[in-house]
């Protein structure tokens, strides 16, 4: 069982930055793959990065390649998601989840969700 807090949603202009943290709780944080996706108001959830369990792979969304960047630290059971040049359109619930096989863009893979944090990028 893994239980994920996100954290470090919140409000900026567009060009802005910030970066989200999603807290792993359990010993076996290192043996998921994690990824990030996102949610915004009547939309389907959509995928927006992904790391493998060693942190040594990781796949973007083409929507974020280049502005985005997804990176963990397993000492600390953490991931994080830097979203730099951040745009009105990246407004969405942004959620972690993990994922007991190999790192995925697609939702039905992953086995464990957090509660989202908001991001809102004003224009």
């Amino acid at each position: 069982q893994v239980q994920l807090v996100e954290s470090g949603g919140g409000l900026v202009q567009a060009g802005g930055s910030l970066r989200l943290s999603c807290a792993a709780s359990g010993r076996t944080f290192s043996s998921y793959a994690m990824g990030w996706f996102r949610q915004a108001p009547g939309k389907e959830r959509e995928f927006v990065a992904a790391i493998s369990w060693s942190g040594g792979s990781t796949y973007y969304a083409d929507s974020v390649k280049g502005r985005f960047t997804i990176s963990r630290d397993n000492a600390k059971n953490t991931v994080y998601l830097q979203m730099n040049s951040l745009k009105p359109e990246d407004t969405a619930v942004y959620y972690c989840a993990a994922d007991s096989g190999k790192y995925s863009d697609l939702r039905y893979e992953y086995d464990y969700w957090g509660q989202g944090t908001q991001v809102t990028v004003s224009s």
